[in-house]
């Protein structure tokens, strides 16, 4: 452990100087990096946080409060009104994860191409669906409308931590998408069912009653917000209206000084090689994480409700209150780890003392039947979860190169990660309930298994780092043209990877 600690400073530290065959196949000298004034990148870095983090937070706002509109609807006789019955409700969940899954590296590839634009049209055409969901008259309107939801819902995370990836630095990646990650579910939590519960009382407008006015005005509110996005959100830093030239040049700048081979910020074509080339085993590990990691929060929506309602007698909405509170401590806990990762400059040390706090809630949740404890438990589940998505994005992104990798893996680690909330809806039976024993024994065995994964990923880092700092990985750049070295991204010698 302390090894790969200590790797940090390898990792973080500038990369030294090669011989030329390690750069370039050209004759042609290479321009020193420009040097960057430490007091004007944190000016900019200071006004990219102030107009990035509220912004993208209510994206992620929008997105989860109208993906999970749903639930509140089901509390509010969804499934009566449209004459559902048995399963019916968690099929049309799972359709909308798998077209979740199939958008998402889609859609990050559109981003690439047509810009941040792109984001403002999903938010558009998931608030529309939204809105036109409070005209659903059976169960097929339904399917169809989740289809469509997943679509549109499917790049947003993925979109969002890509912009952000061509904004900010490595190590300062993981503390801004801990942020806007781990606060907007907890907004959303709090704030969708507490507009929910409002609309509820509201008097009917003509054929719009019950759930459907929940979905009429939560997809209003999302459309209208994303025709706004269409004038404000922040393009490519190259051509950013929310930066003055001098700005937009030392944008730039920082980009390139992330970069082994410089190309002032220019983006390489996309090509099916490079889409491939980004499933390598840093992108396999850390989805394979998200995977199961899902899986465990997602099902904690079921189980938690179970264990409030073991502690006494209370109602619906008294229920619902005393969810809030984990979540809450979630949200700081994410903030503080996500700082302590970028000061220590390590993600796989937050990532696996925080799967092991899951791993220790879920022990507790198994073995005792002490509600007080159980509860207890949940907090710990909560927390080190919320952590855990987070790290796993930043830490596949910090590693993802040229552009177009970056491009696929932030989409395909969330997107493909998805599927553990399909596992969880099928996971977490009914016939298990109050106490879900099978579904928390599914998930300790899960986020057991995401302690090996993360320990063995990290120290493959580790070691192919140091195989390039041997020189072991130089035989990769002889005879390359320009655009072949830039392409390499990940594969250059010089390039080390973040543990």
């Amino acid at each position: 452990m302390d090894s790969l600690v200590k790797e940090k400073a390898i990792i973080e530290s500038p990369v030294e100087e090669k011989p030329a065959s390690l750069v370039s196949s050209s004759s042609a000298p290479v321009p020193p990096a420009p040097v960057i004034d430490p007091l004007a990148e944190k000016r900019l870095v200071k006004k990219l946080d102030w107009i990035l983090l509220p912004l993208f937070t209510s994206i992620y706002v929008c997105n989860f409060i109208d993906r999970t509109s749903i639930g509140n609807a089901k509390v509010a006789g969804l499934e009566n009104d449209l004459g559902m019955h048995g399963a019916q409700l968690n099929v049309a969940l799972t359709i909308f994860y798998i077209f979740y899954v199939i958008a998402d590296i889609p859609s990050n590839l559109m981003l690439k191409q047509f810009g941040s634009i792109w984001l403002a049209f999903l938010v558009i055409g998931f608030g529309l669906v939204s809105l036109f969901s409070a005209f659903l008259h059976n169960n097929a309107g339904l399917i169809a409308s989740r289809v469509f939801l997943g679509l549109t819902e499917g790049g947003t995370l993925a979109g969002l931590i890509y912009v952000m990836s061509r904004y900010y630095r490595k190590h300062e990646l993981v503390l801004r998408v801990g942020i806007f990650f781990g606060i907007g579910p907890s907004i959303a939590g709090a704030f969708g069912g507490l507009l929910a519960s409002g609309l509820l009382k509201l008097q009917d407008m003509g054929s719009v009653k019950t759930w459907r006015k929940v979905f009429l005005v939560e997809g209003l509110i999302t459309t209208i917000f994303g025709l706004v996005l269409l004038f404000i959100v922040p393009e490519d830093p190259s051509k950013s209206k929310i930066l003055n030239e001098e700005e937009r040049k030392l944008a730039m700048q920082r980009i390139d000084a992330e970069q082994i081979i410089k190309s002032q910020g220019q983006k390489e074509k996309t090509t099916l090689k490079l889409v491939l080339r980004s499933f390598n085993l840093m992108t396999t590990s850390c989805t394979l994480c998200f995977v199961l990691l899902n899986m465990s929060f997602q099902g904690l929506s079921l189980f938690l409700p179970s264990v409030i309602r073991s502690l006494g007698t209370y109602s619906t909405i008294e229920v619902q209150l005393r969810t809030v509170p984990p979540y809450l401590a979630s949200a700081a806990w994410v903030i503080v780890n996500a700082y302590i990762s970028q000061r220590l400059r390590l993600r796989f040390l937050p990532l696996l003392y925080n799967v092991l706090i899951v791993v220790v809630g879920y022990t507790i949740s198994v073995t005792s039947h002490n509600s007080q404890a159980r509860y207890a438990a949940c907090f710990l589940m909560i927390m080190g979860g919320s952590v855990g998505g987070p790290m796993l994005v930043t830490w596949a992104t910090d590693n993802a190169a040229p552009d177009t990798m970056r491009a696929v893996v932030t989409a395909a680690v969330p997107g493909i990660g998805a599927f553990g909330a399909v596992m969880a809806v099928w996971t977490y039976a009914p016939g298990d309930a109050p106490d879900y024993r099978k579904g928390n024994l599914a998930n300790l065995s899960c986020c057991s298994a995401i302690v090996v994964i993360v320990s063995l990923t990290a120290l493959y880092v580790r070691w192919e780092n140091k195989k390039r700092e041997r020189g072991e990985r130089d035989d990769r750049v002889e005879g390359k043209t320009e655009d072949e070295l830039r392409n390499l991204g990940y594969k250059h010698p010089q390039f080390r990877y973040q543990i």
